[in-house]
């Protein structure tokens, strides 16, 4: 017993056994637990566990400050200095196997005792059925089974088990760091509905509501959870700026227009009182290295499967990488996927000829003429906003709406198409562009056809666009718009998939997929949650992040657009073959065209077969 008023010494690791056949108390746990990420949000007590089937099926909590490995563990209790690795390896995948290798661990925010196992084992109703009883026999306290993929989960389904899945530890604890790093700014509390107009570079925005798109700011914060993919997202990755989900923000908002300092962690989200004079030298990202030179000589519009890289100099990088992937499909190196859907581009030369038009030349200069268009952002959106207007409202040079009318009944019989934009400033390595030129969908009549070209040719003045490529030193002057003439597809699920782990980079062999039912326009929007699935090469594991929050699916209108449908909320979207077959598809695509990991638009039509509707680099800036 301690005596009254001294403190009491927690016994060295090594004066500790290596391992007990039961844990009796709290104290008892924490003297054998390792602590990750201790004194932060996410602090994770925990040790691991094995259980011998040929020994009667004996609990062995295992000292895990002394034993970080189960191999550790094994080569200590039977003196031997190593094990063969397949026999190893069998204890993850075998139904016979002699071992059952697990962590188990204190889960503060859901409040529970959890027991989990690697992703990728290969768990049987049996064996898990076994784990819950062994370890719930020896162990103080109730426990639920926390599975690590998709299938696991199905396993503690079946078995009427009580889980914690991923998803649930996700959204219990309040926040998602989307894009980790610091920045000092002023911080702007901005209510749902309000413009984002006079945000300026050295703003933190906060922000209740999830927008399209955002101006450069020094960092996000959003109070609603999104995708890491964005729009937003994806434009704080591309300036390099920290962005995070948090929950409650109600001591924050006092705060609004005070200069703070923002830090987004893998561990948690800070925002604390600052001072302008701490504010870090404004960096702007630079330029895009690569930079297609526009080719405004040729005229011809451009059927997608004749297209090739080599026309992004005509046609934009995104139609040029569709046309790769149409090319690579026919010739059998895309496999397990769908065509690309038809369509035809129509090249920048004529969005020059249009924008020649004294009209449009007049209407240009009248814009940029407004006074305070160089020095506020509000001014440059208003005048922007107007310039638009009266673009769309200009006719069009003689000519160009009956050629393009006529290729659209030719080569796609007048199907419905999407009308999208392919500029020669998106989708390049450095600059993605995500979300900030417009798309027309479902355009269904030969009349809509030339607004349609025209509300995208337009949206080179919409104000973000104008406000990113301003930040990235981008001439206004050199960007020209080729317009994507794509036939529609009644999507059943949508996505986006990223070659890569967005929450750890340097992890190799993973995929990352995001899913709604219906068209995808609501996944990279962001408004409402998708489900997001991380795919592990490695283990051919499936880990469920999230699952759809959206009460809708946006589908096809048989009129032109698109219309809402009633889905239930929750449901799985993704199933385990449909995200092993993107990650093999996204493989392919990575090889294919190349520039490191790729940001991938998919589809499945009514047949389930997957369809690719854009592939461009995934950037990621240096983080401040």
């Amino acid at each position: 017993m301690a005596l009254p008023g001294r403190p009491v010494r927690a016994p060295r690791a090594d004066a500790l056994p290596g391992w007990v056949f039961r844990l009796g108390s709290r104290a008892e746990f924490d003297q054998m637990a390792r602590v990750y990420d201790a004194g932060t949000p996410l602090a994770l007590p925990h040790l691991i566990f094995a259980i011998d089937r040929g020994q009667a099926d004996k609990v062995y909590f295992i000292h895990s400050r002394r034993f970080q490995f189960h191999e550790q563990f094994l080569k200590a209790r039977d003196h031997v200095s190593e094990f063969a690795r397949a026999s190893l390896n069998d204890n993850y995948r075998s139904p016979q196997r002699r071992y059952l290798f697990g962590t188990l661990a204190w889960r503060a925010q859901a409040k529970a005792w959890a027991y989990e196992f690697w992703e990728g084992d290969q768990l049987t109703p049996e064996l898990l059925a076994l784990a819950n009883k062994r370890l719930g026999e020896q162990f103080f306290a109730p426990l639920v089974f926390k599975p690590n993929s998709a299938a696991q989960e199905a396993v503690g389904q079946g078995l009427k088990l009580a889980l914690l899945t991923q998803a649930e530890v996700i959204s219990q604890q309040g926040f998602l760091p989307l894009n980790l790093g610091q920045a000092v700014g002023r911080l702007r509390v901005l209510a749902p509905g309000q413009p984002l107009d006079d945000l300026e570079p050295d703003d933190i925005a906060l922000l209740q509501e999830v927008p399209l798109s955002l101006p450069p700011v020094a960092g996000v914060l959003t109070t609603r959870p999104s995708t890491t993919l964005s729009h937003v997202n994806l434009l704080a990755k591309g300036w390099g700026i920290p962005n995070a989900y948090v929950r409650e923000v109600a001591d924050w908002l006092a705060l609004d227009g005070q200069w703070v300092q923002l830090s987004v962690q893998r561990t948690g989200v800070t925002l604390r009182p600052s001072t302008a004079e701490a504010r870090t030298a404004v960096r702007r990202p630079g330029a895009p290295k690569v930079w297609p030179q526009p080719d405004l000589k040729r005229t011809a519009l451009l059927p997608l499967g004749e297209m090739r890289a080599v026309d992004r100099q005509r046609c934009g990088s995104k139609a040029a990488n569709l046309g790769e992937l149409t090319h690579a499909y026919k010739r059998g190196a895309l496999r397990g996927v769908a065509p690309v859907p038809d369509g035809f581009c129509i090249p920048f030369a004529d969005f020059a000829a249009f924008m020649a038009q004294p009209e449009a030349q007049q209407a240009l200069r009248a814009a940029q003429a407004e006074p305070g268009f160089a020095q506020s952002r509000q001014v440059r959106a208003r005048a922007l906003a107007q310039l638009r207007e009266a673009l769309v409202a200009l006719p069009l040079p003689d000519g160009l709406a009956a050629r393009w009318q006529a290729t659209w009944q030719r080569q796609l019989a007048g199907d419905g198409v999407f009308v999208r934009s392919s500029s020669n400033s998106e989708d390049l390595p450095g600059f993605s562009g995500a979300g900030l030129y417009t798309t027309v969908p479902n355009v269904k009549q030969a009349d809509a056809l030339p607004l349609a070209v025209k509300t995208v040719w337009a949206s080179v003045f919409n104000a973000e666009a104008w406000e990113a490529r301003r930040w990235h030193g981008v001439p206004h002057d050199k960007v020209v718009m080729g317009v994507l003439v794509q036939r529609a597809i009644d999507a059943r699920a949508s996505g986006v998939m990223l070659t890569v782990n967005p929450f750890d980079p340097a992890q190799s062999g993973v995929s990352y997929v995001s899913a709604k039912r219906g068209l995808g326009i609501r996944v990279v929007e962001g408004k409402r949650q998708a489900e997001q699935v991380l795919y592990v090469k490695r283990s051919n594991a499936i880990q469920v992040l999230s699952r759809s929050d959206d009460p809708v699916a946006l589908l096809l209108d048989a009129q032109g657009g698109v219309r809402e449908q009633a889905v239930e909320p929750g449901r799985a979207v993704l199933s385990d073959d449909l995200v092993r077959q993107l990650a093999r598809t996204g493989e392919q695509v990575r090889s294919l065209l190349g520039h490191g990991p790729q940001d991938i638009e998919w589809a499945t039509d009514a047949e389930g077969r997957i369809v690719l509707l854009q592939a461009r680099p995934f950037v990621q800036g240096s983080l401040k």
